[in-house]
């Protein structure tokens, strides 16, 4: 798999990340950058862990569908596209904002956040990619773009946060579109 795949696949699965840093520097009173480093720190870590976890779980079985695992990739970046699509369209504004630094509620955010690279792991263990560079290159980005979203949100707000969601989601499925036309020439 080139760079420039494992890039876009890294910039569509932070922009969960990204969105909910948004909202994070929206909601912290007084805004420290070791509040952002926090963040960004614990979002780049799970998205780097959550992928090698997923590639993980692919090794057991993917003799079983070689065949068909071009599909199956295909699949699950479309399944998380269109799902961080739909999110985007159901955040709810109104509710009352959490405190994104509580050790517990970073916790959760980080595990979420990172749910879809589980995902993407085991896509590219299906496709016998190695999980370093793109994990690597996955925490990385997650926590350069966490890092930027929480003093966006302070500026910002929420202006950003669904266009965020869809972009990402409209990223992962388009890479799931090219991995199946590359395996169907």
């Amino acid at each position: 798999m080139d760079i420039f795949t494992i890039l876009f696949i890294a910039v569509g699965l932070s922009m969960d990340a990204f969105a909910v840093s948004v909202t994070s520097g929206f909601t912290i009173k007084r805004l420290h950058i070791n509040n952002a480093l926090k963040i960004a720190v614990s979002f780049g870590m799970f998205q780097a862990i959550m992928p090698v976890l997923g590639w993980a779980a692919g090794l057991g079985f993917r003799g079983f569908i070689s065949g068909v695992d071009h599909w199956i990739a295909f699949g699950l970046l479309s399944i998380i596209g269109v799902k961080m699509i739909f999110e985007s369209r159901a955040m709810d504004s109104a509710k009352e904002p959490t405190d994104p630094l509580n050790i517990y509620t970073l916790l959760i955010l980080s595990v979420a956040t990172s749910i879809d690279a589980l995902a993407v792991g085991l896509s590219l263990s299906l496709l016998s990619v190695s999980i370093i560079s793109p994990s690597v290159i996955i925490g990385i980005t997650t926590f350069l773009f966490s890092f930027a979203g929480v003093y966006i949100g302070k500026r910002a707000g929420h202006f950003f946060e669904k266009k965020i969601e869809i972009a990402g989601g409209l990223i992962l499925i388009g890479i799931g579109v090219k991995i199946l036309i590359e395996h169907l020439r």
